[in-house]
């Protein structure tokens, strides 16, 4: 699995020059540099124009630069020739349905790189039924494919039915998504809280998709990363659980054994795998010490 911090990825217009511009200084793990739902139609050539400028000219610290392209039924061909030999890290190619729309992708991406480019990268955006009954097969596609992310708003309207805070409606696509994503080995990222001005809201939302497997989430304004950053931060009892499991699984290592057990319980490769997970994020964020 691709270990790239995805706690926050924050959406930015892409006709905003101000936002661009200060991108960089909101903490987002991910800044998505947004060309479709953000972006009226008669504005899409100056968009790709600012969003090309940005990529070359704008410091965007640690955060990954990702860009959303349109749907590849429409502006995505011209999206991906302005924007991929500008070094983005990643493409977000939303309303995703099939295998065949990855390799679609793919495509024009390899076309539109340079030749000593990074390949870039690839998050479906899965929006509609199909999209999520799709989703192991688009997750396994092709290797540039690094995450999977659930849009909600899209998908329920697909569904017909309404969509709440409470997210009962999502709760299946929700736990498909998250399944498939783990079964591919790719990240899966959760859909935005809508509602910038609830933080209460936002923080059951954030809790609710950690505990159902979510690697990170999308957001729609800064002011929500730092909520969703310290429920996606593992705690310091993670951090002891984690370093208790790798502690247990050396000792049965050193003494020949094939079964580690902690606290009574067998210690096997999925626990492993989690309590590895946890301590690189611990790394990478400056909660232990060791490499990064």
């Amino acid at each position: 699995m691709d270990m790239k911090l995805r706690r926050s990825m924050l959406f930015i217009p892409g006709n905003n020059p101000g936002m661009l511009q200060n991108g960089g200084v909101f903490g987002a793990d991910s800044v998505i540099l947004d060309l479709e739902d953000a972006v009226a139609p008669s504005e899409k050539d100056a968009a790709r124009f600012l969003i090309a400028h940005a990529l070359r000219t704008v410091d965007y610290g640690c955060s990954e630069k990702v860009i959303r392209i349109n749907p590849l039924d429409t502006f995505a061909a011209e999206d991906i020739k302005a924007v991929v030999p500008c070094h983005p890290d990643a493409i977000l190619v939303p309303k995703v349905e099939s295998a065949e729309d990855i390799h679609t992708a793919v495509q024009m991406i390899a076309a539109a790189e340079q030749p000593d480019q990074t390949p870039v990268k690839i998050i479906a955006l899965l929006e509609t039924p199909r999209g999520i009954l799709e989703a192991y097969n688009i997750a396994k596609a092709d290797p540039r494919v690094v995450a999977l992310a659930l849009g909600a708003e899209d998908y329920t309207a697909g569904l017909g039915a309404m969509r709440t805070k409470e997210g009962t409606e999502i709760f299946t696509a929700r736990t498909i998504l998250v399944n498939a994503a783990a079964a591919a080995g790719v990240q899966s990222i959760d859909t935005p809280y809508t509602d910038a001005n609830d933080e209460e809201g936002l923080l059951a939302d954030t809790e609710l998709a950690k505990r159902l497997g979510f690697k990170g989430k999308l957001s729609i304004n800064p002011r929500q990363i730092d909520v969703i950053h310290s429920v996606f931060n593992p705690s310091i009892s993670d951090i002891d659980w984690a370093e208790q499991v790798i502690h247990a699984i050396r000792k049965a290592e050193a003494e020949g054994s094939g079964v580690a057990s902690l606290n009574g319980k067998m210690v096997d490769l999925p626990i492993v795998n989690r309590a590895e997970r946890i301590l690189h994020l611990a790394r990478l964020l400056g909660l232990i010490e060791g490499a990064k």
